[in-house]
């Protein structure tokens, strides 16, 4: 099941993009218990979604989008009425599938979760599990392992509910082959454009036309008001660079921990299998016998040939390819009999048969890696680390709330705080409201920013709020300087303005005359045109064709050809298309990637289908109740 979750479909991760949020670690309980308090947005079966939850889902939203796009991500997006609105019915949504999963009995099982969580890569070490490795993440991200794997589950489970849902979903041989047939049109096509750099020439503009657009459009000259500003930042990681760790704390770490600091002996091996169940027939088990037996004598003849006997006769469907090469690996990896072999051979040195339940072995060990415990010298850096994160991550609210105090009680200087939590004051250069980027780390949050554009900033220069920006991270800020606003002389834009005239009036000749030269072509009049040679057409984006091109010539009736169409173009101009040829393009049999490629968006829209429908059909089972009013005046705070 969970293979085929890896490989799922693209509209499963659609769902679970939509559904799975990266929201806080609340547990299980948390979504069939009491609200967490702030206020109810919303109620599904019975059970409340908080103020508290949703405002957390806003934020950790932020923080992904945040880290996926960078610099290009703009939070104000997710401030939207709209926004907020998709972010709660996600929330409902999810909670519905997890109350359904709790209703029915579904649930992960353990054995799913360590699958899960051991083929995660930065949890292993030399390919395979590290428990070291998955405690220290733990740790570092602040998180226990109860409640990991807690929320952990819960998304297993979403995911296998998605998966139930969308494999369902049925397109009709007769719908996929007309799509496909519509998508897999070609035409023939030639082109003139009239360019607006064209009719330049042409384009006499008056005396006034300048001035005229000048005092018409005086806010597109205008410099908005400007400000510089100066801030601190409060980070748990801040805290952990500044707390020092004394050595008998590091030791009793090293000690207590001991475990974490042993690597065990790995051994390599490769193999030849034949296989024999044990509860094969006797007949059964006693022919394989001979045939692993005459295998092994060819073995112990020539050892050095014994991959090439692996990949000639094993019947390990994993490791015969490679030679019967198994990899590394620790006790506890294989089945017992394999493993005491293993352990008890030299190296280079051959086994004789092996029994286990998977039928019989000849093992040949090829490799050997010792166990090794970490110096304290050696994990001393990473104690330090870790003791300092844990720290910090201990000490950060309460320093959170008297750094937030300090803020405020003295709100006409940022340097009492910086002083008190031993802070750099940095400084941005001018902005405005619409172009952040000299304001550095300040432009990413709109409500940090936008406190600087108050008038208690602007004009009292005070301080504003320590604001969260990201996890356990604080800023305040404060306004030094202001530029007002201010309007561009006319002389200033008089290039500008006269560039822009001539282009927009050069872009209706340019269109006009492509309007008509179409006219005549479509009355059958004759005109020499310099048209550019045929190249085919077709409904998939192309590089080099504007989208409003493409749906003009699909759009054109082929009945009669040669047949004509003609777009304005939003970069201005006009473009003319001859028409040559047109037909539908075919699939060459079932394996042809474009009809797979058809037949696999429409099997996503009739998944889409059925999981708007799973999901109403929900609702109406277990009833969901959303305040309207709460999630309004939670838009405006």
């Amino acid at each position: 099941m969970f293979d085929a979750i890896r490989n799922s479909k693209r509209f499963v991760q659609v769902f679970l993009g939509l559904i799975i949020l990266p929201f806080a670690f609340w547990g299980v309980d948390s979504y069939f218990g009491p609200s967490r308090g702030g206020g109810e947005l919303a109620s599904v079966g019975g059970s409340s979604i908080s103020q508290q939850e949703f405002s957390q889902a806003m934020r950790d939203q932020q923080e992904r989008l945040r880290g996926q796009y960078g610099r290009e991500f703009n939070p104000a997006m997710l401030e939207t009425p709209e926004a907020r609105q998709a972010m709660l019915d996600s929330l409902v949504t999810q909670r519905l599938l997890l109350l359904h999963a709790s209703k029915s009995g579904l649930a992960t099982s353990d054995a799913q979760l360590i699958d899960v969580i051991g083929s995660i890569p930065a949890l292993q070490e030399e390919g395979r599990f590290s428990k070291r490795r998955y405690e220290q993440a733990l740790r570092a991200q602040g998180l226990t392992q109860t409640g990991f794997e807690a929320k952990l589950r819960q998304d297993l489970t979403l995911q296998q509910m998605v998966q139930a849902v969308s494999d369902t979903a049925v397109v009709s041989k007769a719908s996929a082959e007309r799509m496909i047939a519509i998508q897999l049109e070609e035409r023939q096509v030639s082109e003139v454009t009239f360019r607006p750099e064209q009719f330049s020439a042409q384009v006499k503009l008056s005396d006034d036309a300048v001035r005229d657009y000048y005092e018409k459009n005086r806010k597109q000259f205008e410099i908005p008001q400007q400000i510089r500003a100066e801030y601190i930042v409060l980070s748990r990681e801040i805290l952990a660079q500044q707390t020092t760790v004394g050595q008998d704390e590091i030791k009793s770490a090293y000690e207590k921990n001991a475990r974490n600091y042993v690597t065990q002996e790995e051994r390599r091996a490769s193999h030849i299998l034949i296989q024999s169940p044990v509860d094969a027939p006797e007949a059964e088990q006693k022919a394989a016998r001979a045939k692993v037996d005459a295998i092994l004598q060819q073995v112990k003849k020539t050892p050095g040939d014994f991959a090439k006997l692996a990949k000639e006769h094993s019947q390990d469907p994993g490791s015969s390819e490679k030679g019967g090469d198994l990899g590394y690996f620790a006790h506890g990896a294989m089945v017992k009999s394999f493993e005491d072999a293993v352990f008890a051979l030299k190296e280079n040195q051959i086994s004789d048969v092996v029994r286990s339940e998977f039928g019989y072995h000849i093992i040949r060990l090829t490799g050997i890696k010792p166990g090794k415990v970490r110096s304290f010298e050696e994990a001393r850096e990473s104690i330090v680390a870790e003791l300092k994160a844990q720290m910090a991550g201990t000490k950060f609210a309460e320093a959170a709330e008297a750094f937030s105090n300090s803020v405020y009680e003295q709100a006409d200087s940022l340097k009492p705080a910086a002083d008190k939590f031993k802070l750099p004051i940095q400084q941005t250069g001018f902005f405005d409201q619409s172009n952040r980027v000299a304001a550095g780390p300040l432009a990413g949050n709109d409500k940090l920013f936008m406190a600087l554009f108050s008038d208690d900033a602007l004009k009292n220069k005070r301080n504003t709020d320590a604001i969260e920006v990201a996890p356990n991270t604080l800023v305040a800020a404060r306004v030094l300087e202001q530029r007002p606003a201010e309007l561009r002389s006319l002389e200033s834009v008089k290039g500008e303005i006269e560039r822009k005239l001539v282009a927009e009036a050069a872009s209706r000749l340019a269109q006009q005359e492509g309007e008509a030269k179409l006219s005549q072509l479509s009355k059958g009049e004759p005109i020499a045109l310099n048209w550019s040679p045929p190249q085919t057409v077709v409904r998939q984006p192309m590089r080099g064709l504007a989208p409003e091109a493409q749906r003009a010539i699909f759009k054109a009736s082929t009945n009669k050809l040669p047949a004509y169409a003609g777009v304005h173009l939003s970069k201005g101009g006009y473009a003319l298309f001859r028409i040559s040829q047109a037909g539908t393009g075919t699939a060459k049999g079932e394996g042809d990637p474009r009809a797979k490629a058809q037949s696999a968006q429409l099997t996503q829209l009739a998944g889409v289908e059925d999981f708007n429908a799973y999901q109403a059909a929900l609702r109406e089972r277990y009833g969901v109740k959303i305040d309207k009013a709460a999630l309004a005046k939670n838009t405006n705070e």
